[in-house]
């Protein structure tokens, strides 16, 4: 699905098994930093208005009229742009806009790039490893990168080449999923599990989340796919968790079956905000409950139940994680499970792992 971190999770693997990004990198990735913050402020600007919400401070007006006549073909990002946000950022009717933005679509980076303009502004400022991950670019081809990394003993040892792809999420862009669907060992299928409450570019209307479980059964069940294990990573959650701990809001607002969900004692942690656990579970186990149905694909039953790994019985295995994508050490745990994983099931596949 779209903007549910895929990208995100290919820098990950540039950081963790190649040398990170490249000096030419890092300036293409300054432009769409400021790009990100042109399109951040103009959404917020586009629907203050359309929800009738006064700008906080009248002298602030020069600023949106400023922005609203930014020609962004060739634009340079001069300083007063930055002064412009900066005091649009601060103003009341925009902070008002803000706590409203699930009734629009604005980029889950907008707030981290406008609260350090400071930095951004700089003549020489260059992205962190940090702003890298956080910044946004929509996919609209498929990308591939290819890394090599140390087997563990367990599985034999010596270098094990990965090769990943990127594809976009939008309804545009999955028709194009196919052309990478052959010999996949595994499908790493990224959820944005913080968007129960917004709904989906293309139409305005389909609620996010509820457009990621339908895509998911489309995938899961695809003949092309039938041998592949999946990976589900239910990202985002440090924003999920914000919107149930601090923002207050219920999924069940947008999926009334959740009053009826109990959270098991396998899934509860002391440390954590309960609603938050069960939350997080009751997404999990919407996709879950897919995976564990039976279904025929291409002639091959699949057994419900088990997220085990797949046998010449049991094929397509399905694991869940929760994960946030732009953390680097909770990926690299996570994605050091996902590497025992594949590995595993290859050697299953050739008959070499029982």
């Amino acid at each position: 699905p779209g903007e549910s971190g895929k990208t995100t999770i290919i820098k990950q693997m540039k950081i963790l098994h190649i040398d990170g990004f490249s000096p030419e990198e890092k300036k293409e990735r300054g432009e769409d930093i400021r790009n990100n913050i042109l399109d951040s402020m103009t959404t917020l600007i586009v629907n203050m208005e359309r929800l009738n919400i006064k700008v906080g401070l009248p002298e602030n007006q020069e600023s949106i009229e400023y922005i609203k006549t930014v020609n962004r073909e060739g634009f340079t990002f001069p300083e007063e742009f930055y002064t412009h946000v900066e005091k649009l950022w601060r103003d009341r009717g925009i902070q008002q806009t803000y706590t409203r933005q699930n009734e629009f679509q604005l980029i889950d980076c907008a707030k981290y790039f406008l609260d350090q303009l400071d930095v951004v502004k700089q003549p020489e400022y260059e992205p962190s490893v940090q702003d890298i991950l956080h910044s946004r670019r929509r996919t609209t081809d498929i990308q591939k990168i290819e890394f090599t990394v140390n087997d563990k003993k367990t599985y034999g040892g010596g270098p094990v080449t990965f090769w990943m792809f990127d594809v976009g999420g939008q309804r545009g862009e999955r028709k194009k999923w196919i052309q990478v669907f052959d010999g996949i060992n595994a499908v790493l299928f990224l959820v944005s599990s913080s968007c129960f409450d917004l709904v989906i570019e293309e139409d305005q209307e389909t609620n996010r989340l509820q457009e990621a479980i339908t895509i998911f059964k489309s995938v899961w069940a695809s003949r092309f796919l039938k041998d592949s294990g999946f990976i589900i990573f239910l990202n985002k959650q440090d924003i999920l968790k914000d919107k149930i701990v601090n923002q207050g809001k219920s999924i069940g607002d947008y999926f009334p079956e959740y009053s009826n969900y109990k959270l098991a004692k396998k899934d509860m942690e002391s440390n954590e905000d309960e609603e938050y656990l069960r939350t997080r579970s009751f997404i999990r186990d919407k996709f879950m409950s897919i995976a564990s149905k039976q279904v025929i694909r291409e002639g091959k039953k699949v057994t419900p139940g088990l997220p085990a790994l797949p046998d010449d019985k049991n094929k397509g295995a399905c694991f869940p994680h929760f994960i946030t994508a732009t953390d680097t050490d909770k990926v690299k745990l996570v994605f050091d499970d996902v590497q025992c994983m594949i590995i595993l099931w290859n050697l299953q596949t050739m008959g070499a792992a029982y």
